[in-house]
């Protein structure tokens, strides 16, 4: 099975909301299960059920792109030549951002070939705009739920930690993204891999309630 293609649409963004998503899945990689395997070799059958995976980080153009806490990002990609995606993780900005034509067609594009999309925090107000959560149900960091609601009424926002509708996770605050992942991971690889990748973390995730439960 070829890897996994996972995008990362960069603009101005809070940095731990594709961060903390982004390592949550590389500490279940085929790579990160690796070293694990070569300290302790009675992991290795876990190597067949780790993630494998290749990043793309995307923008309009190769030009660092700032994030919160003075990070810059590279882009790997432009839109214009970036390959055929699996998923895509999209950050929360601030609240008045929009995205610019080219960002709102790739986004469109991606969802209506029926691949994957996640939000995280705030990042689901420009997805919103869009129009590819119309008639979904969907979250967004709940400071923001009556902005959202009062401005694109045909999604169903509701307030849980994360939400899931079809092809389209959505997630609150940043931290809930994490989490948000982090089930994803043990829906796609097993709880016994995502144990030991959360466990190089020194994490525990929560459920969508929000409450700590041990993978």
């Amino acid at each position: 099975m070829p890897p996994i293609q996972f995008g990362v649409l960069l603009f101005p963004s809070q940095t731990v909301d594709t961060a903390m998503p982004l390592d949550t899945l590389s500490s279940c990689s085929k790579h990160a299960i690796s070293l694990w395997v070569a300290h302790d070799p009675t992991y290795a059958p876990l190597l067949a059920q780790a993630i494998d995976i290749e990043y793309h980080h995307i923008a309009p153009t190769l030009s660092p792109v700032p994030l919160t806490g003075g990070f810059k990002v590279l882009p790997s990609t432009t839109i214009a030549a970036c390959p055929p995606l699996d998923f895509l993780l999209i950050g929360g900005p601030e609240l008045d951002f929009q995205f610019s034509p080219e960002m709102t067609a790739f986004i469109q594009t991606h969802v209506a070939a029926g691949k994957g999309l996640f939000t995280n925090c705030t990042g689901a107000l420009p997805v919103a705009a869009t129009g590819v959560l119309d008639g979904r149900t969907a979250t967004v960091n709940h400071e923001a739920l009556e902005v959202a609601r009062a401005k694109w009424p045909r999604v169903n926002w509701v307030r849980e930690q994360w939400v899931v509708d079809g092809g389209v996770w959505t997630a609150g605050g940043a931290c809930a993204g994490m989490d948000m992942m982090a089930w994803w991971v043990v829906e796609r690889c097993g709880r016994e891999v995502a144990r030991l990748g959360f466990r190089g973390l020194d994490y525990v995730p929560r459920d969508v309630e929000g409450r700590v439960i041990v993978v």
